[in-house]
C-alpha cells in the first residue's frame, strides 16, 4: 500500500490558497475542474502530490468537500483494483461507498485530454478526522508530468501525516486493518509505515489531521518566501521549521531532506 496524495480543503477560499502556495514557491498545476463539482490545484512530487481542493463559484457543488473540514482533510492511498478493495472492506463490515468514476480536463500544448480516476471512499464515520479513500489513476501521465515536479522552494516529498485521536491505539489498529499492514508503537503514539511515508496516530481531544511533514531539498528558499508572504507564519530556520497558515487552519512541518 502506498500514499497517493494528501488533501488540503480550501472550501471557498481557493483563490487565496493558491496565491499563498505560489508565493511560498510551490509550482501549482493549472486549476482543474472535476466532473463531481470541485476545483483543484496540485503540487506534484514523484509518486504522490499535495492537492488543494475547493468549490467552484457557481455550478455543481461537491457535497463531500462541503462536508469536510478546512485544512488537512484528506488521506488518499493508491489502488489498482477498486472493485476488489471494495469487496474486501465491505466483507470486513466497514461502511464504504461503492467505487465512483470521475474526471477533469487537462489542457496540453496542442489538445485537451481528461485525467480519469476511480475511487473508493470510506464513510466519514470510519475515520472522523477527514476523507480517507483510495484512488485508481487511469491516466497517470496527465498527473505526474515532469514539468510540474520542479518547485522553486525545493519541495520533493510528503513523509508523514500526524493525526490526533481520542483513542489512537484503536484507530491505528483500524487503519492497519483497512490498509492490510502492520502497526508499531512510536514514542508519541502509533505508527503505520507505507514505504517512505508514515501515518502517525497521537493522543488528542478530537479526531483531526493535525499536520503533515513535507521534505525539501533544503528550507532556505522556503524560509525566505514564508517570511515575506502575507498570511503565513514561519517558525524555524533553513534547516526546517513549521509553516502555519491561519486562513486554512493549516500546519505543515517542513524539513530539509539532505
Amino acid at each position: 500500500m502506498e500514499l497517493d496524495h494528501l488533501v488540503i480543503n480550501t472550501l471557498r477560499g481557493m483563490e487565496d490558497a493558491a496565491r499563498i502556495f505560489t508565493a511560498l514557491g510551490f509550482a501549482l498545476t493549472p486549476r482543474g475542474y472535476h466532473s463531481l463539482g470541485s476545483v483543484n490545484h496540485l503540487a506534484v512530487v514523484p509518486g504522490a502530490y499535495l492537492e488543494l481542493v475547493g468549490l467552484p463559484e457557481t455550478g455543481k457543488q461537491r457535497q463531500e468537500v462541503l462536508d469536510s473540514p478546512l485544512g488537512l482533510s484528506g488521506l488518499v492511498f493508491k489502488t489498482d483494483d477498486p472493485d476488489a478493495l471494495y469487496a474486501r472492506l465491505t466483507a470486513q463490515g466497514l461502511a464504504v461507498a461503492e467505487p465512483i468514476a470521475f474526471s477533469r480536463p487537462v489542457e496540453l500544448a496542442d489538445e485537451t485530454r481528461h485525467a480519469r480516476f476511480r475511487t473508493v471512499r470510506l464513510a466519514p464515520t470510519v475515520f472522523p478526522a477527514g476523507r480517507v479513500y483510495f484512488c485508481q489513476h487511469f491516466t497517470p501521465e496527465l498527473v505526474w508530468r515532469p514539468e510540474d515536479m520542479t518547485h522553486p522552494n525545493g519541495f520533493r516529498a510528503m513523509s508523514r501525516l500526524v493525526a490526533d485521536s481520542p483513542d489512537p491505539k484503536a484507530e491505528a489498529a483500524l487503519y492497519a486493518r483497512v490498509l492490510d499492514i502492520g502497526v508499531q508503537r512510536a514514542d508519541a503514539g502509533w505508527l503505520l509505515e507505507l514505504g517512505a511515508f508514515a501515518l502517525e496516530l497521537r493522543q488528542g481531544p478530537r479526531h483531526r489531521f493535525a499536520r503533515a511533514v513535507l521534505d525539501f531539498d533544503d528550507c532556505t528558499a522556503l524560509a525566505a518566501r514564508a517570511t515575506a508572504a502575507q498570511g503565513v507564519n514561519w517558525a524555524g530556520t533553513a534547516a526546517g521549521g513549521t509553516l502555519s497558515i491561519a486562513a486554512l487552519d493549516l500546519d505543515l512541518v517542513c524539513r530539509a531532506a539532505r
